[in-house]
């Protein structure tokens, strides 16, 4: 299962999730509006139900309301308006007995319209009191009219407009949803189209993807081209590694079947241990090549078997050179060794740069020529870098003949080497983000390995 889930279904969320907060919010906001609105509304019709009992109240001479008078009081108001009028002197003019009161109302003003909350026969109610200066029939004085209705027909129509405001916001949201749902959809369309045409390409191909897509899929696209092009890349590399490999493990691998069946051949003694003497060379060099092939693999492609830690570089340089010194004295070739007298220390891996090492006095002793007689190994190191450098006297390289002897299976001319030994050198180097130049002197060769402090 997708840990991240459905790109789809997230866009939604993501989408509507801020919508229906908002929603919420208005709707909070909205059923207070209309809390506040009502209470204006019927505000307004109480006052107006009250001017109009207490004109009729003075055009009738203290009667009852005319019925005309009470359906336009009970249509404007939207719900059952009750009141109480009482003449000059308080005397009960008209209304219903007992109007609810309000222990405040003789700190107001009396001849203002004063609203106030208060209950009715148990029920909570909201209270008109106004006081206008009559005359009925012969007495001239203040009449009261206290009108009042109830909260819940209040309540009632602003839950109706809230209802109402509802209502309208989630059908809003819905076909919101609706909207979104199919509009990501179809905006995620070119990404589907991306898919189905990867999915229809064979394993072996990898060229680019020239399919128009958006501008933010355009990234992806761009780095799945480069995916496909450092692929492409690495598998020609290593075929092309594969079949160089093969083509040098034959001429080994052939070497030591011809000696061998000369081994077999052999009548006399002394011709048979010169056999075996050529034979135990081939089998050197075939393993040679294999373990150089090895190496080069490994360097492609690292493990974490590989050691990467600070060590003192002369003792490895003196190693190395003490193991080929062997083979460059047995052939008479003097050997001179120059370090540091203060520790020269690097980060890297022991193993590589070892052979590294040894593979750049390897290379000066197969390739030094008939006139080889000096070989030298110094190391030194400045703020920046370390430096070790092989130097021979023998045919000698120049500087613009690095890219022949840094190639592999690349000679010069044909010797007894497999033409690794200089490649895997490199190779060492640029993993410990260093560099192997050639360096340009009058006699011999020198190549110096620099690696960065």
């Amino acid at each position: 299962m997708n840990q991240h889930g459905s790109l789809r279904r997230r866009l939604f969320f993501l989408i509507l999730t801020p919508l229906i907060l908002i929603a919420v919010l208005l709707g909070v906001w909205r059923f207070a509006v209309a809390q506040r609105t009502a209470q204006e509304l019927f505000d307004d019709s109480l006052l107006s139900a009250g001017l109009a009992i207490s004109r009729d109240v003075a055009i009738s001479g203290g009667d009852a309301l005319l019925p005309s008078t009470r359906n336009m009081i009970r249509q404007a108001s939207g719900g059952e308006i009750f009141y109480h009028v009482t003449g000059p002197g308080g005397i009960y003019v008209t209304g219903y007995a007992y109007p609810p009161s309000s222990s405040a109302s003789g700190q107001q003003d009396p001849y203002k319209p004063h609203f106030f909350e208060a209950e009715y026969r148990n029920e909570p109610v909201r209270v008109l009191r106004m006081t206008e200066r009559v005359a009925l029939e012969n007495l001239v004085g203040d009449a009261t009219v206290t009108a009042w209705q109830l909260t819940s027909d209040r309540n009632a129509f602003a839950n109706q407009l809230s209802i109402r405001a509802a209502v309208l916001m989630g059908i809003l949201l819905v076909t919101l949803a609706i909207v979104v749902w199919f509009g990501v959809a179809h905006g995620l369309r070119p990404l589907l189209d991306l898919q189905d045409a990867i999915d229809l390409r064979s394993p072996d191909d990898l060229s680019e993807i020239r399919r128009p897509v958006p501008a933010e899929v355009q990234g992806v696209v761009k780095t799945l081209n480069r995916l496909f092009r450092q692929t492409e890349q690495s598998i020609i590399a290593h075929q092309r590694f594969i079949s160089e490999a093969a083509h040098q493990l034959r001429n080994p691998a052939a070497a030591v079947q011809s000696m061998a069946e000369a081994l077999q051949d052999a009548k006399t003694d002394q011709d048979k241990e010169k056999r075996i003497s050529e034979l135990v060379t081939a089998a050197k060099n075939s393993a040679t090549v294999a373990e150089q092939l090895l190496s080069l693999e490994r360097l492609r492609y690292p493990t974490r078997q590989d050691q990467i830690d600070e060590f003192d570089f002369r003792k490895v340089a003196e190693e190395a050179a003490a193991e080929m010194g062997v083979q460059i004295l047995a052939r008479g070739i003097e050997f001179e060794v120059a370090m540091p007298d203060t520790k020269v220390i690097v980060s890297g891996d022991r193993i590589f740069l070892s052979e590294a090492i040894k593979n750049l006095l390897d290379n000066s002793l197969k390739h030094g020529g008939e006139k080889l007689s000096k070989i030298s190994v110094s190391v030194r190191q400045d703020e920046k870098a370390v430096m070790l450098t092989v130097k021979d006297d023998g045919k000698g390289l120049s500087p613009d003949q690095s890219k022949t002897v840094f190639d592999r299976f690349s000679q010069l001319e044909h010797s007894e080497g497999s033409g690794l030994g200089l490649s895997i050198a490199l190779a060492v180097a640029q993993r410990h983000r260093g560099q192997i130049t050639i360096d340009n002197v009058p006699q011999g060769a020198s190549l110096t390995l620099m690696l960065p402090r």
